[in-house]
């Protein structure tokens, strides 16, 4: 039986197909095609992203991590120690105590990974903002399958009481025969 995108609209959603939003009406579509609707996301993302946003997204994972910390504390105290300690000891310091040439390196640091730690962000959000569309999907579509199978039991049942009701008049059908019978003996 081919059930059409506009009666399950009609009859699970209580509007006509041509006046739901997209999302809506490929929910509809896919459950009139009883097709499933659940997708990966993460690969569907990652296929479409340029070389620009998954790098963005390798330097702020980088620059998030233990391992990053790590090596930038590492390269600081060697910084201060080999500036403080070990040149200073000979005499051919190239960056003093307060380090004014290291504090210009950390901001021309701090300038460029900030930008790219937004764009990485942004990437996120959109990445987050279509998981959350595809969930709604997913959700509205099981919801109206539940619906579906709600009144799927609930004709069965019907069809069972009437069956029930039919198979009850025949027994009182014989009962009333075996009663007349009774009497007329």
């Amino acid at each position: 039986m081919k059930v059409k995108p506009s009666d399950i609209a009609l009859a699970l959603i209580g509007a006509p197909f041509e006046t739901l939003d997209n999302k809506t009406q490929r929910v509809a579509q896919h459950i009139a095609e009883h097709k499933h609707i659940a997708k990966d996301m993460s690969q569907e993302q990652t296929a479409s992203s340029t070389v620009g946003q998954r790098a963005a997204d390798a330097v702020a994972s980088f620059g998030g991590s233990w391992t990053f910390i790590g090596l930038f504390g590492a390269t600081l105290v060697g910084w201060i120690g080999l500036n403080s300690f070990f040149l200073g000891h000979y005499g051919r310091v190239f960056d003093s105590y307060p380090y004014i040439l290291l504090n210009l390196v950390l901001s021309m640091l701090a300038a460029i990974q900030a930008p790219i730690i937004l764009m990485s962000q942004n990437r996120q959000a959109q990445k987050d903002r279509l998981v959350a569309e595809h969930d709604y999907e997913v959700n509205l579509k099981a919801e109206l399958e539940i619906m579906l199978l709600h009144e799927k039991i609930d004709r069965l049942r019907e069809d069972q009481w009437t069956a029930l009701l039919a198979i009850q008049q025949k027994q009182i059908g014989l009962l009333e025969k075996l009663l007349l019978k009774e009497v007329s003996q």
